[in-house]
């Protein structure tokens, strides 16, 4: 038998370039799009629909929840693979970025929130003064009551309930 050279090979392949993507590279992506839907199950169902998935795949996705036996669950992963395959990858991966990204915002934000609250209930005199500059729309009043009410209770060795409502408050005013 002779051997194709790559000169020589059928010009029905996938990419523009003429050579088809090796057997690993294949699997390779076919790995990754298996992953993707995998990591859909852990999604809430409002969030899955909202993908506009189709049904048979959203169907798999939520079998995979349900499933526990160690076997089941690699059967249902490579189906969910399957079925992923058929769609395009590229609308999930763009929506996954987004929520992760809207994840990441609400943990900065939460950061800066214990970090104000740190710095206010801290040693700092001029804490209070800097928060209502960087956030006008702060009731000063109400700021000094409560960090009073929180400096107090930790001098004491109480529980924190001002400090928490020092911190609810601070979210209120820095969103």
């Amino acid at each position: 038998m002779v051997r194709m050279t790559s000169s020589e090979e059928p010009a029905d392949s996938t990419e523009p370039g003429g050579e088809r993507p090796s057997k690993s590279a294949r699997k390779r992506a076919a790995a990754s799009v298996q992953d993707l839907g995998v990591e859909l199950a852990d999604w809430p169902d409002a969030e899955l629909d909202a993908l506009g998935l189709p049904e048979g795949l959203v169907v798999a996705i939520r079998e995979l929840r349900r499933l526990r036996a160690r076997g089941a669950r690699l059967r249902q992963r490579q189906y969910i693979g399957k079925l992923m395959r058929r769609i395009d990858p590229q609308p999930v991966l763009a929506r996954i970025d987004a929520r992760k990204r809207e994840h990441d915002r609400q943990v900065r934000a939460f950061q800066q929130i214990e970090r104000w609250r740190d710095r206010l209930l801290g040693t700092e005199s001029a804490a209070a003064d800097a928060f209502l500059a960087a956030c006008p729309t702060a009731d000063r009043a109400t700021l000094l009551r409560l960090v009073e009410a929180a400096r107090g209770e930790r001098a004491a060795g109480r529980p924190p309930a001002a400090a928490r409502e020092l911190f609810a408050q601070l979210k209120q005013w820095i969103r």
